[in-house]
């Protein structure tokens, strides 16, 4: 699936996702924002965190204690580091990319990641790089984000059915 992606699809989210590394500290603010999302959207995700029942149940936010804490910055920057690794395989090592994605996906069945979270993680994603770049993320950037996630989550739940 990863490789059936067009050149300009891949370009737009590379070049994004450049514009996002130039920023400072981009890991750990797209990172905190990316899981403060994907935690509105998925209260139950948090449990597969390690953040069990904090926060964002009915609508509560987050509290400021855990968004600050060492545990959920070092997690929100280590996840960022994963994707900017995965974006860097886009072009040359696709293949290799795929294969990675199905074996990540075999493990993360053992976190208890179902699924279902994927779109969800897709969503948290785009809207973080999103709201960082502000007016400098256009449709076609979005699109092809939704396209470059899809096909990237697609390899990981085909893995977890591995």
């Amino acid at each position: 699936m990863v490789a059936d992606m067009s050149y300009s699809t891949v370009s737009y989210v590379i070049d994004s996702w450049e514009a996002v590394r130039r920023l400072p500290d981009y890991e750990e603010i797209v990172g905190k924002k990316l899981f403060i999302k994907l935690f509105q959207l998925e209260p139950d995700a948090k449990a597969i965190f390690g953040f069990g029942k904090i926060g964002t149940g009915n609508g509560e936010e987050l509290p400021k204690e855990l968004i600050d804490s060492k545990r959920f910055t070092t997690h929100a920057k280590y996840f960022i580091q994963m994707i900017d690794k995965a974006l860097g395989m886009l072009g040359p090592d696709i293949e290799l990319l795929t294969e990675i994605l199905l074996d990540l996906g075999k493990k993360h069945v053992n976190y208890g990641v179902k699924p279902e979270y994927f779109p969800s993680m897709g969503r948290a994603l785009i809207h973080s790089v999103q709201t960082v770049l502000g007016d400098g993320f256009t449709e076609d950037m979005k699109d092809a984000w939704v396209e470059v996630y899809g096909a990237l989550s697609y390899d990981m739940i085909r893995g977890q059915k591995m």
